[in-house]
C-alpha cells in the first residue's frame, strides 16, 4: 500500500505543479523518475519520453501510465495516470466556473504572461538535456539535423508540416536502417 501512495503523491504533484503541457514537463519528469525517485535509468527515460510522445495521449499521462505499470503492474498504471490527471481536472474545472471573471483580473493577466516564458524556458531545457543524453552516433546526428533543417525551412515557408511526421518519419528511417543492417549480416553470415 506504501508503493501505491507514494507513486500516487509522486504522480499528483507532477499533475499539480507542471505549467505548459507535456514538453514543459518533461524536465520534471527526469528530475523526479530519474534524479529523485531513481525509477528508471536515463537511457529507459529518453525511450518513455519518445514512447509517450508517439503514442495517442498527453505526454504526461504516457509517462504516468508507463511508470506506473513498471513499478506495480495493471493497478501501479491506473494509480498513477488517475493521480496525474486529478489536479489538472479540477483546477480547469474551477477555471471554468468563473472564466470570464478570472481572466479580467490584471494580476491573473500578468501571471499568465510571465508562466508563458517560464513554459518556454522549460521545454527548451528539456530539449537541451535530452539532447546532451542523447548518443552521439552518426545515425542519430543525421537525423536530428535533418529534422531541425526541415522544421526551420518550413517555418519559413510558412508550410504546416505536424510534428507527428516528424515522429513517423523519423521511426520508418530507424526502422529502415535495422532492416538494412540485418540484411548485411544475413549476407555476412551467408559467405
Amino acid at each position: 500500500m506504501r508503493k501505491y501512495l507514494n507513486l500516487f503523491l509522486t504522480m499528483f504533484k507532477i499533475g499539480l505543479f507542471t505549467f505548459g503541457g507535456g514538453y514543459a514537463m518533461i524536465a520534471l519528469l527526469e528530475n523526479e523518475f530519474v534524479s529523485k525517485k531513481e525509477w528508471i535509468e536515463k537511457d529507459e527515460f529518453l525511450d518513455m519520453v519518445a514512447i509517450a510522445e508517439s503514442t495517442p495521449g498527453p505526454i504526461a499521462i504516457n509517462a504516468a501510465t508507463y511508470i506506473g505499470y513498471k513499478m506495480l503492474g495493471f493497478l501501479g498504471s491506473l494509480t498513477a495516470t488517475v493521480a496525474v490527471c486529478i489536479p489538472s481536472f479540477v483546477i480547469i474545472y474551477a477555471i471554468s466556473l468563473f472564466f470570464d471573471a478570472f481572466l479580467s483580473i490584471t494580476l491573473v493577466s500578468y501571471a499568465f504572461r510571465g508562466i508563458q516564458v517560464c513554459v518556454i524556458w522549460l521545454i527548451l531545457s528539456a530539449g537541451l538535456k535530452m539532447l546532451k543524453q542523447m548518443k552521439k552516433t552518426a545515425f542519430n546526428i543525421l537525423i536530428l539535423s535533418a529534422v531541425i533543417l526541415c522544421m526551420v525551412a518550413f517555418s519559413v515557408l510558412s508550410v504546416s508540416f505536424s510534428t507527428i511526421f516528424y515522429i513517423l518519419l523519423s521511426g520508418s528511417i530507424g526502422l529502415f536502417i535495422y532492416a538494412l543492417g540485418l540484411l548485411r549480416e544475413k549476407k555476412w553470415a551467408g559467405k
